[in-house]
């Protein structure tokens, strides 16, 4: 394999991890590992261009898993910017007192993973991926990165380093059931997506993400 061909490597880990299964409405319970979009949200944290998109292929396990269980005030409402442009043109604010009510969140504790992926070229872009891939490994090198990457909650967040060849996944197979692998967002600019799935299979301590999503079982 060559170096093009190799897909970059970065181990991340953390105190604390969350990564939500969709089916759950009202509590926060994380799936028991890192899924898909969280392994391209931090890769992206460390460097993003428009030029091109993260394909992760496997998020490797390194740590035994560990649950933990905390109760926590939150909000009800989705805030947004929209909203606190109307608040400054005809006055008013938010209540958060009232608009606030305790959820539970199982969580994961003392997490860490090594994610594999591949810079996949836009159709606008000009250079060679062997530029993107280089200031990646660079970046990581450095510890730097345009925005502190999380594990699924932005309160949890992540430290990241150059792989070191110790990294060695647990020994643990299991069906994690359908997971979320992207959004196919609509192409009038509304911010719709739907949801893709995949049916997720953790073996010996690695999860392998299709390019493409396969078919869920009922």
């Amino acid at each position: 394999m060559s170096d093009y061909d190799a897909p970059l490597a970065v181990r991340v880990w953390g105190d604390l991890a969350c990564f939500t299964r969709p089916e759950m409405k009202v509590e926060r319970v994380s799936y028991p590992v890192m899924t898909p979009s969280a392994a391209r949200g931090v890769l992206e944290a460390i460097f993003w261009k428009p030029e091109f998109h993260w394909q992760v292929q496997e998020i490797h396990v390194l740590r035994p898993i560990s649950y933990f269980s905390i109760l926590r005030n939150e909000i009800n409402t989705r805030q947004s910017e929209r909203t606190a442009a109307g608040w400054q043109r005809e006055g008013g604010g938010y209540d958060a007192a009232g608009d606030r009510a305790q959820r539970h969140t199982l969580a994961l504790r003392d997490v860490a993973y090594l994610i594999t992926a591949q810079v996949r070229l836009r159709p606008h872009a000009d250079a060679d991926p062997a530029k993107y891939r280089d200031q990646f490994r660079r970046r990581v090198a450095a510890g730097r990165c345009f925005a502190t990457p999380f594990l699924g909650c932005r309160e949890f967040s992540a430290t990241f380093a150059e792989p070191d060849g110790s990294e060695r996944p647990i020994d643990l197979t299991d069906n994690l059931g359908p997971m979320l692998l992207d959004l196919d967002y609509a192409p009038d600019g509304s911010g719709r997506g739907r949801p893709r799935f995949f049916e997720a299979q953790l073996v010996d301590g690695v999860l392998r993400v299709p390019a493409r999503p396969l078919p869920v079982e009922a």
